[in-house]
């Protein structure tokens, strides 16, 4: 091979098979309808569960698809069988490329509240965290930048929205991993309802974006964790799955070993990150989320939109909002981080920023 390597690593195995039987798959997939409301559709949902087992015993990952050549010339093999959810996803990415590039547009503020805690479900309130977002978006909205909110919490309070767990596909081999996410929808084992395919365009049309997350036992919270697993195909994806014939593990080994690009899909953009804790965690989760964001090629848009502070400090949870009240500096701060997002991509959009060692590339991708 092109580096010296002769051989090409086999895959490992050797994990135990998850392979549900017919009747272990039927319990689990009625187990969905407990409410009495079905008891009169029992057997039209027989009828659904066979049809489902159907699936899933031939695991029709993608049962609806479109030959690659039929979707434009940029793939290796057009013969190949995309699946339309990709093919789909795709093309949404590649419209807000094209917003993102368009200098007639107003600039783009990506805001994230990543906080999973909401009055419209078992907490019974809103969270700090999209407070805090609701007064960046005002210091920016008063700018004339275009700001859109990623609510997170909307994993925990709405019907139907999942941000499915990463499956590790960069861990075998970089081509492996898709650009967009090519795991999901997986039809065969009823991984649906994934948002990622809404959410990567949403990051690839901003110029900046301010994350704000509350620490969860030293880390992020679970929802923003989904995410940022999710974003591995935005930093170094392969774009052409027809490359690796989907999901051909061996091949995507020899095309990395051949020398893979990892493009970087979110390089450039600017990034804000505003963490608050109640006890402990702060600092180190910051550091944490601005390091992957750092890694992913993003740039920061300055000391004073990195920020991680405590509201109300060993204070009772239930006065948690009156303490934000009071913390009238930790608001301005926010502000202050927003203010400078906002400066920085302006700056960048002008052509005013400088990215010193922009140019340098490093010597290990990954």
């Amino acid at each position: 091979m092109a580096d010296g390597t002769d051989t090409v690593p086999e895959p490992r195995s050797g994990m135990p098979d998850p392979h549900l039987t017919e009747d272990q798959f039927r319990a689990r997939f009625m187990s969905q309808f407990a409410d009495p409301a079905f008891d009169g559709l029992t057997s039209h949902l027989v009828e659904i569960a066979s049809a489902a087992w159907d699936g899933y015993e031939n695991s029709r990952k993608s049962p609806r698809t479109v030959k690659a050549g039929t979707v434009d010339g940029s793939f290796a093999d057009p013969d190949y069988d995309l699946a339309v959810d990709w093919v789909a996803a795709r093309a949404v990415i590649i419209e807000a490329q094209s917003r993102h590039e368009d200098k007639s547009l107003p600039a783009r503020i990506l805001l994230i509240n990543a906080s999973s805690r909401s009055e419209h479900t078992c907490p019974g309130e809103m969270s700090k965290t999209y407070r805090l977002v609701e007064i960046a978006q005002q210091v920016i909205a008063a700018a004339g930048l275009e700001v859109e909110i990623l609510d997170l919490s909307r994993l925990a309070s709405e019907y139907g929205r999942n941000i499915h767990p990463c499956k590790a596909c960069f861990s075998t081999a970089a081509p492996l991993c898709h650009w967009p996410c090519s795991c999901y929808p997986n039809y065969s084992l009823g991984q649906t309802q994934d948002w990622m395919n809404d959410i990567y365009p949403l990051w690839v049309a901003a110029h900046g974006v301010m994350v704000v997350t509350p620490v969860n036992w030293y880390q992020v919270s679970s929802p923003l964790k989904l995410m940022m697993d999710r974003l591995v195909c935005a930093d170094g994806g392969n774009p052409d799955p027809t490359l690796t014939q989907g999901k051909q593990a061996k091949l995507a080994k020899e095309i990395e070993l051949k020398g893979w690009y990892y493009p970087r899909h979110l390089e450039g953009r600017l990034f804000s990150v505003i963490v608050h804790g109640n006890v402990e965690g702060a600092e180190n989760v910051r550091r944490s989320a601005s390091d992957w964001l750092r890694f992913m090629k993003l740039e920061p848009a300055g000391p004073l939109a990195e920020v991680d502070r405590y509201i109300g400090y060993w204070k009772p949870y239930a006065t948690s909002h009156e303490e934000l009240d009071a913390d009238t500096m930790v608001q301005e701060e926010v502000r202050n981080a927003a203010r400078t997002l906002l400066e920085a991509v302006q700056a960048k959009l002008e052509g005013r920023w400088v990215s010193a060692g922009a140019e340098l590339k490093s010597p290990v991708q990954k």
